[in-house]
């Protein structure tokens, strides 16, 4: 297939879809090879954003998403509903770091990790769909394993989660004593 048929392609198949669309599934459908496919892609994203344009495309581990630019939000929101925002207080964003840095993870393993329980934490960050239940544990009683979804990518404008920063051990140990204080005040209550 010819390069400008290909983008017409992907175009109409991101625009379509509304959600990520996985790498392979495109270079099968414009008969290419992986690399090739992502170079067209890549292309593509360069001409979005050299232009004038409302969209863009977003590289989501081995998946790609046509969106709309952030800094033409303002706009978007004078004629569309107003998108749920959600609030991470410092207990999610705890519980979603636990989960991005150590996934797959249980429950358990984020409460020991903590220091108190998370149900609340788990069940809120579930709903805002900024992580899945990705399996169960062959374990007794085979607990349910948690993991990061692309929307977590989205939302923090990452590409996959090689990009996360690393965390050094001052930062852990911080962590540690932020958690250990955290408990001390549940016993206190």
């Amino acid at each position: 297939m010819e390069r400008e048929k290909a983008k017409a392609v992907l175009e109409a198949i991101l625009f379509a879809m509304g959600d990520s669309v996985g790498i392979d599934s495109l270079a099968t459908v414009i008969e290419e090879d992986r690399q090739t496919t992502k170079g067209i892609i890549e292309e593509m994203a360069k001409e979005y954003d050299a232009g004038d344009r409302g969209i863009g495309l977003v590289m989501l581990d081995d998946a790609v998403q046509m969106c709309t630019k952030g800094e033409l939000y303002e706009y978007l929101i004078k004629i569309a509903k107003v998108p749920k925002k959600f609030i991470l207080t410092d207990t999610l964003l705890e519980t979603l770091s636990i989960i991005a840095y150590k996934q797959p993870v249980t429950r358990l393993e984020i409460e020991r990790v903590r220091g108190v329980s998370c149900d609340h934490a788990v069940n809120k960050l579930l709903e805002y769909d900024l992580i899945t239940e990705v399996g169960r544990m062959d374990a007794p009683g085979r607990p349910l394993l948690f993991g990061t979804t692309e929307q977590f990518l989205r939302s923090f404008g990452v590409r996959s989660l090689e990009d996360l920063p690393e965390l050094n051990a001052v930062q852990i140990e911080e962590f540690k004593q932020q958690a250990e204080s955290e408990v001390q005040m549940q016993l206190d209550i």
